[in-house]
């Protein structure tokens, strides 16, 4: 096989340790210079490859791209842009293909979640329907750990982390106040169709009874009237109550409880906030002072409590993409395969694109109690190594130290400009 250039970019939603997946596939491709050539990253994902904006990675130092390992967001810059069937908009593929030839591009890298899978897959295809051949492998990322065939996704680990944490020390504040101040505290993660992130929250439980009292699934049909008959419950009981809500908790018939009206560039619903929804209910029907808060880009932007175990695996599955390219695969994502055994261990399997792209894991119904409210045993065993150790970024003044990139962008080659 000839030598060719390479193609890294990341797509969707970013997190704390998709950069790590960067350094895995930037570090791998050096070491692979007989095979692979320069290596350029898209600026803003594959939107950089359309308008012909590539990075070259090689004017980055390599201590630049080491610290990429312990540094938040999306270094090259993200998007959410879909690529459409062949059928549908071939203009966008031709731009594409006219891209790659000009430099050279034998290999593309895209780091992203289930829509980026999708254009991963799409891209995987062009050598066999416009003859250009591309090694496409896809690098799994996303936040709300709903790809199919990995045990988990890189990106997953740090939001549970963060999230059982918050949940803990938010509790344990409610906790002290609720007695002449806050009876209920509603803190509302991301997961737009699965619970994983809610899940994770009950980490933070160390004894039967602590908070979160309550975990609203999209999984599971929103009962209006059981959930604030459960909150009077807790509150009475307790003193107070601690609910932790999936952004997508819905109604039996699909509507979700905030749903805002309009859609998102992948056509998504976009989510207008379900824990005012959640309070407002509670206000209304029952009376008591609340608080809410937002986990939002906080929860997938905290590299500072990164999991160690998911900083490993981000890492991991970069570089695996890098070694299933040169071996000549395509089509393909690198996973992570939990070992069998009574401790905790992991290894990096393979998935064919074709059954990953716009599939979605949700949780199991035997991870989630019996009334709908919080998690099993089940769930327990398998959402706690994903939290496991810590890898802080280096600090100075007191706050952390993260890679600044220099982004140069290498010059363009095609006369035409092309708009998205």
């Amino acid at each position: 096989m000839s030598k060719k250039n390479a193609f890294y970019a990341q797509s969707g939603g970013v997190s704390a340790v998709i950069n790590a997946s960067a350094c895995g596939v930037i570090e791998a491709a050096r070491e692979h210079h007989d095979r692979i050539g320069n290596l350029y990253a898209g600026l803003n994902g594959i939107v950089g490859a359309l308008r012909e904006e590539l990075i070259d990675v090689s004017q980055e130092s390599s201590d630049n791209i080491t610290a990429l390992r312990h540094t938040p967001s999306g270094a090259f810059g993200s998007c959410r842009y879909k690529l459409k069937s062949l059928e549908e908009n071939r203009a966008e593929y031709e731009r594409l293909i006219e891209v790659f030839k000009a430099h050279d591009i034998g290999y593309f890298f895209y780091n992203g979640g289930g829509d980026s899978a999708d254009t991963c897959l799409k891209v995987s295809q062009l050598s066999e329907k416009m003859g250009y051949p591309i090694q496409a492998i896809h690098i799994p990322k996303t936040v709300d750990n709903d790809l199919p065939l990995t045990d988990n996704c890189p990106g997953f680990g740090s939001v549970a982390k963060y999230v059982a944490v918050s949940t803990k020390e938010a509790s344990l504040d409610v906790a002290s106040m609720c007695a002449t101040s806050t009876k209920v505290f509603v803190f509302e993660v991301m997961g737009r169709h699965a619970g994983w992130i809610a899940a994770a929250s009950a980490l933070a439980q160390d004894q039967q009874g602590d908070a979160p009292h309550i975990i609203l699934f999209p999984e599971v049909a929103f009962d209006k009237e059981k959930f604030l008959a459960k909150v009077k419950q807790t509150v009475e009981e307790k003193g107070h109550c601690v609910v932790v809500a999936s952004e997508g908790a819905q109604y039996a018939d699909g509507t979700f409880l905030a749903d805002s009206g309009t859609t998102d560039a992948f056509g998504h619903k976009q989510l207008g906030g379900v824990a005012p929804t959640l309070v407002n209910m509670i206000k209304q029907e029952l009376g008591f002072k609340y608080h809410w808060a937002l986990a939002d880009y906080l929860q997938r932007a905290a590299r500072h409590i990164a999991s160690a175990a998911d900083v490993a695996q981000a890492y991991a599955v970069g570089r695996a993409a890098v070694e299933m390219a040169v071996a000549g695969k395509s089509g393909v994502m690198p996973v992570i395969v939990r070992d069998s055994g009574p401790e905790y261990s992991w290894s990096v399997g393979e998935a064919p694109l074709t059954e990953v792209a716009n599939r979605e894991k949700m949780m199991p119904r035997d991870y989630i109690s019996e009334d709908g409210f919080g998690v099993t045993q089940a769930a327990r065993d398998y959402l706690l190594p994903l939290i496991q150790g810590e890898d802080y970024p280096p600090y100075k003044n007191g706050v952390p130290q993260y890679a600044r990139l220099k982004k140069v962008l290498v010059e363009k080659k095609l006369k035409e400009c092309f708009s998205v």
